[in-house]
């Protein structure tokens, strides 16, 4: 039985052997055969086809060896063999990256100031940073021979700012990295980093998993065909970590001129020169930035537009952009500034300008359909009339049905889509014990705000003409309204020191009244931040008076004129001198029992 085993075994060894056998004579002859007929055999131009690229291609010394490296491997391979599709992907990469293409050129000043000025509405501040950036690589590539840095010290080159736009949403820092690309006459390439949490997305993939490739910063460049185009990451501050890694450190190679002339991509494994690429970054929050890569940006604020910048903005960019897209002529569709300023106020809400360009678009289109079905031009949309093209108005002023009763004040809040109003309510019921309790998803800081402002105002109740034993035996409940929406932050003090005193004393706050603030136990206004949003905010409500702390007076500095000029502003040092502003004179309080 084991003679037979083993017979059995030599036998069907010696089949499979003599099957490849065959196989490769045949398939040598078929090369043979196709020689002396002047066909190249399919493998044999593939392989031909790499090498004459590789000859072509202006590869650096290392990238060339590498590549012919792993040409000479692939030469040697049977063309059934597994790995001969992952060498072949990998020279075509080699190959096709732009090792040493530039559109490079003299970069225009002037014709940089031109096309910002064409493609962005006022932003005068951000336009010249930019065009300081410019200057200082026209300089260095005329004076320093090209865009290496330049050495200042030992072996450390001197670093050239990333800069990094942050904002709301809508007010054009995507647009302002396609504006400088076409202003230097560059590719531009742009790479979302939202929700990104795979290091390997920036630096790619080892070859030795299957399936693998370059990270997005390599297929970028290539897409651009260029080694120097303007690179956007989009939402860096987005980006996210896990147990794959941490994309965000992968970054600051990327990002640091000291170390971007050698970016080894994974993939590669060769060095790639990334120190004539133009990173621009961009976010909508500063704070979810990590901080070393924070360290290598240079932040340019962009905050939101006023009504009047955004009536210049669609009469100038939305409205003609919006009739080209819907097959419109000048002309056809006229726009009346009251009317752009009515859906600005009425159907729109936001710090930039993306819904004003949606809800342009939606009068577009409804007088594309009339003008289809045979009725005669030109549609004039005014104020009287906006309702026939976007129904009911959406939002209102509401400040001063809200603040009607004691106990309720309105505060100014940033957040990431820029800046809002928001209420503090306070109300007080008997109780076995005092007790606090706070509502509206409030984070710990503001918790812990409201906490200080309930301690200052029971501790001075009698400088408010406050009976101290109100608030014995009582359950103070402080809720702050759009309670799915989490709040936090210690700029609430203030308000809530002021509704509390307003339902204490029975008055209520002025209705044109807004504020905003830190404040202590000992009721001292502290600065906060984000002033310029807040200003907005509570001018396009309706506001008419803001109480600020002394110390962001300075902020005011970066608020348009006419906004300043339309609000009335009161500095103040102390809780007790925002109680006298925002609350009504004692005779005309209402009683609430």
């Amino acid at each position: 039985a084991v003679r037979e085993i083993g017979r059995k075994i030599t036998s069907d060894t010696e089949q499979r052997l003599s099957k490849k056998q065959r196989e490769f004579i045949l398939r040598e002859q078929a090369k043979t055969i196709q020689k002396e007929l002047g066909e190249d055999g399919g493998d044999d131009s593939e392989v031909t086809d790499l090498r004459r690229r590789l000859e072509e291609a202006a590869l650096p010394d290392e990238a060339r060896r590498e590549a012919e490296r792993e040409l000479k491997r692939l030469t040697g391979m049977q063309p059934g063999s597994p790995e001969r599709g992952m060498v072949i992907t990998y020279l075509e990469w080699m190959v096709s990256l732009p090792w040493n293409k530039a559109d490079g050129g003299t970069i225009d000043i002037r014709r940089a100031r031109e096309v910002l000025d064409e493609d962005h509405f006022d932003l005068d501040k951000i336009k010249d940073r930019i065009l300081e950036y410019l200057a200082v690589r026209k300089l260095r590539q005329e004076r320093g021979g090209g865009t290496e840095p330049p050495r200042v010290t030992g072996d450390s080159p001197a670093r050239e700012p990333i800069l990094c736009f942050v904002g709301p949403p809508g007010v054009g820092k995507t647009s302002l990295g396609q504006s400088i690309a076409r202003a230097l006459g560059r590719k531009f390439v742009r790479m979302s980093l939202g929700g990104v949490r795979d290091e390997a997305e920036i630096r790619g993939h080892r070859r030795t998993y299957i399936g693998s490739l370059p990270g997005r910063i390599i297929q970028g460049l290539r897409r651009a065909e260029k080694k120097d185009p303007v690179f956007m990451l989009d939402e860096i501050d987005k980006i996210g970590a896990d147990w794959r890694g941490d994309p965000s450190s992968a970054l600051l190679e990327v990002l640091d001129p000291a170390q971007n002339h050698t970016f080894v991509d994974n993939y590669l494994g060769v060095p790639f020169d990334l120190s004539q690429v133009l990173f621009i970054a961009t976010g909508n929050a500063l704070d979810t930035i990590p901080g070393p890569l924070r360290d290598r940006m240079e932040v340019l604020m962009l905050s939101g537009y006023t009504d009047e910048e955004k009536v210049g903005i669609a009469s100038q960019y939305l409205v003609p952009k919006q009739l080209a897209a819907n097959g419109l002529v000048t002309g056809e569709l006229v726009f009346e500034p009251d009317a752009i300023r009515l859906i600005v106020r009425r159907y729109t809400r936001e710090a930039g300008v993306r819904n004003l360009d949606r809800e342009i678009a939606a009068v577009a289109r409804k007088v594309a359909r009339r003008l289809a079905e045979g009725e005669r031009g030109p549609f004039h949309v005014t104020a009287a009339n906006v309702g026939e093209y976007l129904g009911r108005p959406r939002f209102f002023d509401e400040v001063v049905e809200r603040t009607s009763r004691p106990g309720v004040a309105t505060g100014l809040a940033w957040t990431p889509v820029g800046g809002d109003v928001l209420f503090v309510e306070v109300t007080m019921m008997p109780s076995s014990e005092e007790r606090l309790v706070l509502t509206g998803m409030l984070g710990d800081v503001m918790r812990e705000s409201a906490q200080a402002a309930v301690s200052y105002v029971w501790s001075n109740a009698e400088a408010f003409d406050i009976d101290p034993k109100m608030f014995e035996g009582k359950t103070i409940h402080v809720h702050v309204p759009a309670g799915a929406i989490p709040k936090d932050g210690p700029s609430a003090g203030v308000t809530m020191v002021t509704a509390l005193a307003s339902y204490a004393t029975r008055r209520p706050v002025r209705s044109d009244v807004a504020m905003t603030g830190e404040i202590t136990l000992r009721g001292k206004v502290l600065p906060v931040g984000g002033i310029k949003e807040k200003v907005l905010a509570a001018h396009r409500v309706g506001i008419r008076t803001l109480i600020l702390p002394r110390h962001n007076e300075r902020d005011l500095e970066d608020v348009p004129a006419e906004v300043r000029a339309a609000l009335r502003f009161v500095f103040v040092d102390d809780a007790g001198e925002v109680v006298r502003q925002a609350l009504t004179p004692v005779e005309a309080g209402a009683e609430v029992r």
